[in-house]
């Protein structure tokens, strides 16, 4: 059976093994759905930093104001 998700391999180390399968038990939840809630979690982390990081250097003395559209071009 086909899927639309696409599916990886990885390789944990036994303590993050361990913390998964602890934290999966749980919630009452299979480990890969867990794995895969955490992941969206630390990509939100990462563009959170991104943005703080373009603001930050955006947000000077003399930083001149951007229309939404220009902001998102």
């Amino acid at each position: 059976m086909t899927t639309i998700k696409k599916r990886i391999n990885i390789s944990l180390s036994s303590s993050l093994d361990t913390m998964l399968s602890r934290i999966a038990k749980r919630d009452n939840m299979p480990q890969a759905t867990k794995a895969v809630y955490l992941l969206g979690l630390a990509l939100e982390i990462e563009e959170d930093i991104a943005f703080d990081k373009m603001a930050s250097e955006r947000d000077t003395k003399n930083a001149r104001f951007l229309t939404h559209k220009q902001t998102w071009a």
